[in-house]
Formats: structure tokens, sequence, C-alpha cells
């Protein structure tokens, strides 16, 4: 069912095709569908109400060399790699047709997965995620080599030449999405791929696999690995035969992906680790209410599971009191939780049981140091049976807090005044982290030297997750190294080679 017709479904229409989903769980190693040599399994959970949807095959490093082989096989042959450029565009504008075509399988694999409002997957992600193979489709006869300037006797040309076997590790929070940005750069240039989706959300990524191949990719081109970060993401971030990781997750595992690199082959890595990004309101506002709407959206969106998630709200101390009460109750009417199948629900459950308790634990630990809870801060009456967390919000909260330094990844946010530009400057570049940020204001010169000197690789003005494939995606300090999205993250995928011919004497 594609999205037009998916997007018009009601709650009982979605739960009607929920229950007659039958998911294949199975990995995809070398084009043909695989459980693991071990025989071992483990059960996804629905984080709505806790009831496995399935049983997934928990792969190892067999599986992780089965599937890299396959991979360095295939890359070798020349069946994808040296495939002419518009022969790979056409393979991946079927792809992207084919997410379309199959918005709610992914919706649904998705949505129960992790707990995403289904219409949000069907609206946003599906969508999202084509367009990455539609776009990275249309660079791949746009990375060009180059010829050099040199002397009369010689002639020097650039080569760009794909890597060979690119890993991506993706994150649970936007389980097609993050595939789909990490796998199309990779095919676009003929790399061959080995995808390790995250243990909490599996269901997926067998699905894309699979419609690569009915879109006519080759067999052992694109490889799906499941199990758990500890197991199969690191023998991929150790294997000697792997050439490029990009890693998309927490910033204590990124660092680990680098040192095991550094332990293997010196693979190319790059990281995209997290964030706690500021949204700053400043005096001059240009409508209070509007950036009151996109900060609520920029934390609460997603259930606040996403790195660059709006957590930190700077306001300036002469709005401080309004801005919070008409947050408060603006809150009422656009984030409440209900049941992921419902297209009405504004706000599904976190992930998991595990982290429903980080996030609480983050709440408990605000309400010790000294920080007012103004709004949430606990476990919805009703949904006591799912991994719900309430929209929260602190106020009276100042930077050196647990919950203004640390990345919650769920729906909580710290509001922190502030008197001058520089202080609200000082206060956004005082975290580890370097994401995103967003700056309101009608000052033009403040607009431009506060995205100049904000330590952050995306910075919007009067607006928040706002962008497109254009888009480079990805942070400065411990958010991580290296770009997604773009045409710079084709580049990271391909290597050059000078060729220097002589002429003769």
């Amino acid at each position: 069912m594609n999205i037009d017709e998916a997007k018009s479904l009601t709650r009982d229409e979605f739960h009607r095709y929920a229950a007659a989903l039958r998911p294949e769980t199975r990995m995809l190693i070398d084009g043909e569908l695989v459980a693991a040599r071990s025989g071992e399994w483990f059960e996804t959970i629905n984080p709505a109400n806790g009831e496995v949807i399935a049983t997934v095959p928990l792969g190892d490093a067999d599986e992780v060399d089965r599937a890299v082989a396959a991979a360095r096989r295939t890359f070798k042959s020349g069946i994808w790699s040296r495939r002419e450029p518009r022969a790979r565009m056409e393979v991946l504008y079927r792809l992207a047709a084919l997410i379309n075509e199959h918005a709610l399988d992914f919706a649904l694999l998705d949505s129960l997965d992790v707990g995403k409002p289904v219409i949000d997957v069907v609206t946003g992600d599906v969508p999202a995620a084509a367009l990455s193979f539609q776009y990275f489709a249309e660079t791949i006869d746009k990375a060009e080599g180059a010829v050099t300037t040199t002397a009369s006797d010689a002639f020097h040309y650039i080569l760009r030449q794909p890597l060979g076997v690119v890993a991506c590790i993706t994150p649970w929070n936007y389980p097609l999405l993050m595939s789909a940005w990490k796998v199309a750069p990779a095919l676009a240039v003929g790399n061959s791929v080995v995808l390790k989706p995250a243990q909490q959300s599996p269901l997926s990524a067998t699905l894309l696999a699979r419609l690569f191949l009915d879109a006519g990719g080759p067999a052992g081109v694109f490889n799906v690995v499941h199990g758990t970060g500890g197991t199969v993401g690191k023998a991929l971030a150790l294997h000697m035969d792997v050439d490029k990781l990009s890693f998309t997750g927490s910033t204590e595992i990124g660092k680990l992906m680098m040192v095991y690199a550094g332990q293997s082959n010196l693979k190319r890595v790059t990281v995209e680790t997290g964030g706690k990004s500021p949204q700053i309101i400043t005096a001059k506002v240009p409508d209070l209410d509007r950036a009151v709407q996109y900060a609520i959206t920029g934390i609460y969106a997603n259930k606040g599971e996403m790195c660059s998630a709006g957590s930190r709200l700077l306001v300036h101390s002469s709005i401080h009191d309004e801005f919070v009460e008409r947050f408060r109750q603006k809150v009422a009417t656009t984030f409440h939780p209900g049941d992921p199948l419902d297209p009405a629900t504004t706000l599904g459950p976190l992930v998991s049981r595990t982290q429903q308790q980080r996030v609480l634990s983050y709440i408990e630990a605000g309400k010790s140091e000294g920080a007012v809870l103004a709004l949430g801060g606990g476990t919805p009456a009703g949904f006591e049976n799912g991994a719900y967390v309430e929209p929260t919000l602190f106020t009276r909260v100042t930077p050196a807090m647990t919950i203004a330094r640390e990345e919650i990844f769920g729906p909580v946010a710290a509001v922190l005044p502030f008197h001058t530009i520089d202080e609200a400057v000082e206060i956004a570049n005082d975290s580890i982290f370097g994401l995103a940020a967003g700056i309101w204001t009608t000052d033009l010169a403040t607009a431009h030297k506060m995205a100049r000197d904000i330590d952050a690789g995306v910075i919007w003005i009067n607006c928040y997750d706002h962008g497109d494939m254009t888009q480079p995606w990805g942070g400065f300090k411990q958010s991580g190294t290296g770009r997604d999205k773009c045409l710079e993250t084709l580049l990271t995928v391909t290597q050059t080679k000078s060729v220097w011919v002589h002429l003769g004497d």
C-alpha cells in the first residue's frame, strides 16, 4: 500500500493490518534469507504494550564474516561497482519507488518496533527515505574526477572510485530513514554494503534490502545482519575487510568505533553521536507564539528521541515568564500520548522500558538538583503498560545541572534564562556536543554573528528542524565526525586515485 493510500487509514484499519502482519525477520546475506548458524534468536518488543512482535535471528561474528565476504566478492566482480552509472541510477530510482509503494509495511514495522506514531512514519520517514535514494541516484554521474594542469611532458588525472565494503550501523530512533541516509550514498557510487540495524528496531532493514533485489540490485551487494552492538557492531568495526564504517548512535559507542578502526585496518569512520541542542529565543523574537510552537516540536517530536532535539531552551529574561506560560498552554493542544497506530496520536511510547526508566531517572535528577518541574514529569495516566513519558518541562535550570548537560533522549526540556547575546552564546557552547542550534531574532546582524559563533554543525534561524537533502547533517565536538545526507556524504564513500602519465622527454 502506497503513501497516499496508507495515510488515509483509520485506527481500526491500521490495527487490522498490523494483526495480519507477518514480518520477515531473517537476515539477508548474499541474496539469501538466513537465520543465525548458532540457532540463537531474540525478541523484538512493542513498547506500547510490552508484547512480543517477532523473533529475530541473533547474528554473530560468523554472520558478519559471511556478509562481508559476499560484499567483497560482489565488489571485486564489478557486477555493481563497475556497472554503468546510469544503470545503477535506474536501480536506485526503482528502489525509491518501491519504498513508497510499501509505505504501509514500513510504517507498521517501525511503529510497532519503536513506538513511533504510524502516521509520522507514513508521512515523514517513508517519503524521506525514498527521497534519499532518489537524491543519491541523481548524484551518480555527478561525482567527477579531474584533469589537472601540469608540465607539458605529463598528463595527470584524478579518478574518484568507490571504497569497497561499507558497514552501516544505524540507531533505533529513525530505523528506515537512518538506513537510507547511510546505505543510499554507499550504493550510489558502487560500494557493497553490510547494514546492521539497532537490535531494538530490526524489522524494516530486511524489507529494505529485499526491495533492493526487487529493484534489480545484484545479490550480495546489500546485506543485513541482525544482532547486538557488542557482537555484530564490534565485529564489523574490527573487520579487516571493511573499508568504511558509518555509525549513528551514542557518543560512548561512537568513540569505540574509532578505537576499533584503529585496532584493525584503519578503516574510514564517520560517526554521528548525539547532541544537547539549544533553541535560543532572544528579546527580539519575531513571533513569540511561533517560537513557542517550534520549541515544543523541537523537543517533543519523535518523543524527544532525536539527536538534534532542542532540549535546552535559552530564553531572554525579559520574556522568560511569558514564554514558559505560552509553552505550557500550547503543549496541551499539541502533544498528547496515545496508541501509535491511531492517526490522532502525537506522542508514542519511548523505544523500551529501559529507555523510559533512563528518562525518568533524569527527571528525578532535575528535581533533586533544584530545577522546578513546570510540566509533566511522569508516566501518563492510563498508559502504564507502555514505555510512555509525559512531555516534561523544567524551569530555573542552570548550565551546571545534569539535565542541562547530558543527552536525555526523551521528551524533557530545560529552560535556561539569559540576559545578553554574548551570555546566550556562552551557554549554548557550554556543552561537549555541537550538533544543532536554533536562533530566534529579527536582528539580522545578531543572527549572523550568533550563527558564526555557536559551535554546531546545523544552525536554524527563525525555524527549527528545517532542511532538505542538500543540507549537511552532522556536528562539532563530541556530536561526531563527517556528514550525512548531502553531496559531501557521497564523497566520503569514495576515494581518489592520482594517475600520472609521463609523455616522454
